[in-house]
């Protein structure tokens, strides 16, 4: 509505599309644009204050999202985490706790867990705990109430790193 401080998704580099799902973690620098589904947790790679994630309304994500800024217009079943901008458009549905340092939410979107508004350096704090902490062998199944999860998990933890690629001309 505003328009002034909308999030720029021009800065893309990396896409998953529509067809694609990525079964494990996702780290990534610049920008992610998710077409497809992402059954993991996904990661601006660095701690980077310029990473952009954007979620159509066709992608989905099964797992935690800690990135500085965020376009969701798709659906997330786990905690997100936007260290500077997070933007949730009319289909975006969340199943987990939102983090944010500055939000913009339109009409239609659905957060269906708790609204933490955190300054800029907790969600960092947040963040740097999230890079040193263990990989788990266990991980809480994302699909919430369905019959196997109090027994999914998953042997070891993969993790699938995606690196722009430069069109040589």
């Amino acid at each position: 509505m505003w328009g002034s401080n909308k999030i720029k998704s021009s800065k893309i580099d990396t896409l998953i599309g529509h067809s694609i799902t990525v079964s494990g973690d996702v780290a990534f620098t610049g920008g992610l644009h998710l077409d497809g589904k992402v059954i993991g947790n996904i990661s601006a790679e660095n701690n980077s204050d310029n990473s952009v994630l954007v979620v159509s309304e066709s992608g989905s994500i099964e797992g935690d999202v800690t990135v500085a800024f965020a376009v969701i217009n798709g659906e997330v079943i786990g905690n997100v985490y936007a260290t500077q901008k997070l933007e949730l458009s009319p289909k975006a549905r969340i199943r987990g706790d939102v983090h944010y340092h500055l939000l913009e939410m339109a009409s239609g979107a659905e957060v269906n867990g708790k609204m933490v508004h955190e300054t800029e350096k907790m969600l960092l704090e947040h963040q740097q705990e999230q890079t040193k902490a263990a990989p788990s062998n266990e991980r809480k199944s994302p699909q919430v109430g369905s019959p196997t999860a109090e027994s999914a998990s998953v042997e070891s933890p993969r993790v699938a790193e995606i690196k722009p690629v430069t069109a040589q001309k």
